[in-house]
């Protein structure tokens, strides 16, 4: 395994991304920072086509009882998401950095016996994932005694408003409706091609960072071999206004106590998530509950069945409010967004130039699966200080785990 790609870029300062969502738009937002002029192609016609087109989601770190790779670098990347929204977003509309709550269903997540800011070389250094209090778990509606874990440094967040703020940084030109079938190496750099063979952009650095769509443009190209899978993932959300009357209705939790279901007032994951009070796409406050998880699936369409397994998903994560809330399933009131992933067998991204001996100037970043929002960041401020010859945003231990090269055949 490269322990880390060739460092710096000698030639001219011009990029072209391909795809404009979660991990395109923050490659270009980190190359144009650093003075680059790039060009971003993607062929929908506007933000939030494709999987960045999420309603809302979380930023929220992995546990693990030894502290692995995983959870390491996911902390370090929600830290760079939160730092990012503070910066190009709204509070309360676009992101919140509101904590989560995570219900340990089954005791499967547990916290290393280190202290968690033994670690700051992650990024880890703002109030670490403890225990949940007593009050904590009460306020999200769940008995006392309830195993679960307290992500202070952690919120939600709207992609769309994200990716739309990253490309409207100074340096970036945008191209929609820009369907780009196949990329061709010229002597001066890389040249992306139209269905007819027509070049669409050339420049000396090309970045894909269009998900699963990668695939189909790198797989025939000497040295890839990074296994990118599809994962489809659907989210059932419905509004605000049609959840209150619902909360009103105790359920009997045993024969001598009623207790009202309540909306928490965090989100809480464990088994997918369940967040409320954000904007909807029309501007309504909503609830949404996710995501379903199917791999090697290459469409996305809204099912029914996937609300009836969200419905179960809530139920499940938050039992009274789940009860309450079946109502709200009901096809008349109920909404679905769905969308494809990309992921890697083991959870993490590939980042950097794919094999920088066969195939110079040819970088990717993509493999985020479902945590685009947790990683998209890191791992475009990791292309751009790679680059740069800067300091990476992750120690080289870390780094090494998501440097594409990994994959590179000998």
């Amino acid at each position: 395994m490269r322990t880390e790609p060739d460092r710096g870029w000698t030639g001219p300062r011009q990029a072209l991304v391909i795809g404009a969502g979660l991990s395109g738009s923050a490659v270009a937002y980190s190359l144009a920072n650093r003075g680059w002029a790039v060009t971003v192609l993607d062929q929908a016609a506007g933000v939030g086509a494709g999987a960045s087109g999420l309603p809302v989601g979380l930023a929220a770190p992995h546990v693990s009882p030894d502290d692995n790779v995983l959870s390491r670098i996911t902390r370090a990347g929600v830290q760079a998401t939160l730092k990012r929204a503070e910066t190009l977003l709204q509070s309360g509309t676009d992101w919140s950095l509101s904590g989560v709550l995570e219900h340990n269903l089954g005791g499967k997540r547990r916290l290393a016996a280190a202290d968690l800011n033994a670690h700051p070389s992650d990024g880890d250094t703002l109030n670490p994932t403890i225990q949940a209090s007593a009050a904590q778990i009460a306020a999200a509606g769940l008995p006392l005694g309830t195993p679960a874990l307290w992500h202070g440094h952690a919120g939600w967040l709207r992609p769309r408003p994200l990716v739309a703020a990253q490309l409207k940084t100074t340096g970036i030109q945008v191209r929609w409706s820009q369907k780009v079938t196949s990329i061709a190496r010229r002597a001066d750099g890389w040249a992306v091609l139209g269905a007819q063979g027509e070049t669409l952009g050339q420049a000396p650095l090309l970045v894909v960072a269009s998900a699963f769509d990668s695939l189909t443009l790198l797989q025939d190209q000497p040295g890839f071999a990074v296994p990118l899978n599809p994962l489809r993932g659907q989210v059932s959300f419905g509004l605000m206004a049609d959840v209150h009357g619902a909360l009103g209705v105790g359920s009997s939790t045993s024969a001598n106590t009623t207790r009202k279901p309540t909306l928490p007032p965090f989100p809480v994951n464990g088994h997918g998530s369940f967040i409320s009070g954000v904007p909807t796409l029309d501007g309504e406050l909503g609830w949404f509950i996710g995501s379903t998880f199917e791999r090697n699936c290459e469409q996305a369409p809204v099912r029914i069945e996937d609300h009836a397994a969200n419905q179960v998903r809530l139920a499940t994560l938050l039992p009274d409010l789940g009860e309450a809330m079946k109502p709200q399933f009901e096809s008349e009131k109920i909404q679905g967004w769905a969308g494809l992933r990309c992921t890697l067998p083991n959870r993490l991204p590939a980042v950097g130039p794919i094999d920088n001996q066969r195939l110079p100037g040819l970088w990717i970043s993509a493999g985020m699966g479902a945590r685009g929002i947790s990683l998209a960041v890191l791992c475009g401020e990791l292309t751009a200080a790679c680059l740069a010859s800067e300091p990476m945003p992750l120690p080289p231990e870390l780094a090494k785990h998501l440097w594409a090269e990994r994959y590179a055949s000998t």
